[in-house]
Formats: C-alpha cells, structure tokens, sequence
C-alpha cells in the first residue's frame, strides 16, 4: 500500500475526508467583535443559562454539537467517534458533555491547538477506514480558564499589554468519507517547541517559533509554497505572535503577506474591545474556522485554506515554578477541491 507518509512530519489523505458541516456558538463580547454575524448562535448570558461557568462550557459544546449533527442531518448514534477538548484540568468541559451520549470518544489536550489536532485525527480516522462519520469538537470559556489559569474575575487583576482575552466560544465539525466538501487534504504534526518565554501573559511570543517550525516543515515536506494557499491562518498568536511570526519567514526570504491572517486578531477589536493582544483559547479558532472561514470556503471566497492551531502548553504550576512555556503548531490544508 502507498504510503501516506510525506517529509519528516507531514502526510497526505490519498481519499479526503468531507467536512460535512459545521457549527459554532460564542459568547457576549464574541457577538460584539468582527464577526460576530458569522456565528451561529451567541448568547447574552455567558453562562448560557448555567449555574458555573463550567457547565457554560459543556453547554457551549452541546449546542455546537446538536446544530453541527442537525445541519448535516445525522443523530448522535451516527457518529463513529468524537475527538472533543477544551483547556479545563481534565477536560471537564468536554467529558461533561460527552457523558452518557453513548458516542465512543477520545478526549484530547493540546491546549488552543486543539481544533486543529481534533480535525487532523478525524481526518485520519476516516481516510483509513476506521470510521465512516466523526465529530471534531472544541470550546473554551473566558470565565472557566481565567479561574484555572490566572485569578478569579472577582479580584479584578491588571492585565499587561502582551496579554489575550480568553474566547467565550466553540467549534464543532462532522467528518465523513463522502459529501460536497470542502476536504482535508493533507496534515502536519507539530513537534514541542520552547524557545524559553516564561511570560504567562506573553502566549503569542511562545507560541510563534512553534507556529513558524510547523509552516517551515509543511511547506518543505509537501512541496508548496504559501502562494500556493488562498488564506494560511494561525490561532491563535493574537497581534504580537501574528507579527512574530511574519518576521521569522521575512529573515528568509519569504513574505506571507496578505495571505496571512490570525484567528486571535480576527475575532476582536482589540482596540474598541480592550482585548489586548487579541484573542486565545481552544474555542478562538474553533470558533472562527466553523463559521467565519468554513463559510468563506462554502462560498468560494476562499478555495485553499492552511488552518494551522497553535497551543501554549502551560500549566498554573509548571509558571509557578519558573518553567519556561512549550509550545505546538498542528496544520491540517482544507481546500474546496478533493485534489
């Protein structure tokens, strides 16, 4: 059998899986921002009628799920698998959601990388013939991550300037063998890269050398150049990593241009909203790839799409104890043609 195999850390899907549909669902200050008219449901209430901001999360991720199955016409038992994530200790968030669904399901962490390593394991699940239809799921929550990462909203901490506000929002994709696209063509697997930021409010300095080895190895390993892509989109470096990373590829040579775009500058005004650096979490790209962009893509706006997450792979404790931030970049190409 030909291998799938491209390069050090990429390979191709020789029959590529269908994104059969997809939903996304933000919160308050999302519904505010840019695009807000591209998601498909917001809400006023950021706990979504919850108790904790917790269950909001796993109510944020229900909802993704039910508009997700309802658009591509499927019931829960069709579903083959879910790989579902979000940044909460444990994936509380998603297992919550999941429980007694009866949906087989791999949780997953890689932080706000996370809608990118959902969709590049559903693609393969599917392009191997281990499952026929899967759904890819990701969320986060201002309120639940500030909690766990930082200081509860009540002690009013100051937040620095390289600092990004958390998305209220999440993602959800059903993959499929079959259906009119747009496709997963091909991925690339990040490896862990720590250039030494310690910086807990400075994620997009982390995260960007990571973001810039993953494009590097892609477009080496694959043959392609980035004119060879309508739109490459980060997610989610916010304004300083999104500059980083432009400055990296121009020491060699390479100009990404207009073609470059980031899901944490995209989502906010970061002036008129007081976002800082722009957006993060797992539901920042999630929530701009399955409405924003997959939209453009239905459209025809956009035909090639280099969707490449990115996640600093930080804990509360590891910051406490003076370690420096790892950082991952998975890239997955998603094209309106299956060639």
């Amino acid at each position: 059998m030909e291998t799938a195999h491209r390069g050090k850390q990429s390979f191709v899907f020789h029959d590529p899986p269908a994104i059969l549909a997809f939903a996304s669902v933000a919160g308050k200050k999302e519904a505010d921002g840019p695009l807000g008219s591209t998601f498909d449901k917001t809400a006023k209430d950021t706990k979504f009628g919850q108790k904790t901001w917790e269950k909001a999360e796993t109510q944020m991720q229900r909802t993704a799920m039910e508009l997700a199955l309802q658009k591509a016409g499927l019931r829960e038992e069709q579903l083959d698998a879910a790989f579902v994530g979000d940044l909460l200790n444990q994936c509380v968030g998603s297992s919550f959601c999941m429980r007694n669904r009866n949906i087989p399901t791999f949780g997953l962490y890689g932080a706000c990388s996370t809608m990118a390593e959902s969709l590049m394991l559903a693609a393969m699940s599917v392009n191997a013939g281990y499952c026929r239809r899967v759904l890819a799921l990701t969320s986060s929550h201002f309120a639940s991550s500030e909690r766990q990462y930082r200081f509860p909203l009540a002690y009013g901490g100051q937040r620095t300037p390289t600092a990004q506000w958390t998305v209220t929002g999440a993602g959800a994709a059903v993959i499929g063998s079959k259906g009119d696209g747009p496709f997963l063509l091909n991925a690339t697997v990040g490896t862990i890269v720590d250039d030494g930021i310690k910086d807990a409010a400075n994620m997009g300095a982390a995260m960007a050398p990571a973001a810039y080895e993953t494009l590097r190895a892609h477009f080496d390993d694959l043959g392609t150049s980035p004119e060879d892509y309508d739109l490459i989109v980060t997610g989610d470096l916010g304004k300083l990593g999104f500059r980083l990373v432009k400055d990296l590829f121009s020491r060699d040579g390479v100009e990404l241009e207009e073609r470059y775009r980031d899901c944490g500058v995209l989502i906010f005004d970061c002036e008129r909203q007081d976002a800082h650096c722009g957006g993060s979490g797992c539901g920042c790209s999630a929530s701009v790839l399955c409405g924003h962009l997959l939209q453009k893509m239905r459209r025809r706006e956009i035909r090639k799409l280099l969707f490449c997450g990115t996640g600093a792979l930080l804990s509360p404790l590891t910051t406490q104890q003076g370690e420096s931030i790892p950082s991952v970049c998975h890239a997955v190409t998603i094209s309106t043609e299956r060639s």
